[in-house]
């Protein structure tokens, strides 16, 4: 029996997931299957601990009882529109912790840089929101992707106020990029 995967993570494959080769006296991987790579990385945001010390905001993350199957996980990810491109849980459902078939999408890497903000990893307060040690209030900052400057949106009494702000700012940026393409002529 195969080991598991991240403690929950059932590799069913029936070739090798991963090739090495030794080099200059080193064993070092050469090939993954892209599919086994994004089954893999979806597992670690979800069940690594040492990944949630980085990363706060996917500890309460968890996959679908179905893809904790490698096999039912590239069966539906050889269906959709994957090249290029990186899995993604919040985009269809706003606050979604599930990874799964009904809640999932591949988007451009753009696009999920764009919705993230690197500023923050978010931790206790959600995306775009920060204390000020000043005030104590909650901040609100945005990255924007023109120029790649952290803009300053305001104090708020909350931090759902602050993150609204972060919210409705990345909106209009997505809108400003859109409007090109929305013109009719």
């Amino acid at each position: 029996m195969k080991k598991l995967v991240y403690g929950v993570g059932i590799n069913d494959a029936d070739y090798e997931v991963c090739k090495y080769e030794k080099i200059e006296g080193k064993s070092k991987q050469v090939w993954s299957c892209p599919f086994y790579r994004a089954w893999s990385r979806m597992l670690r945001r979800c069940y690594d601990p040492k990944l949630h010390y980085e990363y706060p905001s996917y500890k309460d993350c968890y996959v679908c009882q179905s893809w904790l199957t490698f096999s039912n996980f590239k069966a539906w990810m050889s269906v959709q529109d994957w090249e290029g491109k990186q899995l993604d849980k919040d985009i269809l459902i706003k606050g979604n912790r599930e990874y799964g078939p009904d809640s999932c999408v591949f988007i451009s890497k753009n696009l999920n840089c764009f919705m993230m903000d690197n500023k923050h990893k978010s931790g206790d307060l959600p995306i775009g929101v920060s204390r000020s040690s000043k005030t104590k209030k909650f901040e609100a900052f945005c990255k924007n992707p023109f120029t790649g400057k952290a803009e300053y949106l305001g104090c708020f009494l909350t931090p759902e106020d602050a993150h609204e702000a972060w919210r409705k700012k990345k909106r209009s940026m997505l809108l400003l990029t859109l409007k090109p393409c929305l013109i009719v002529e």
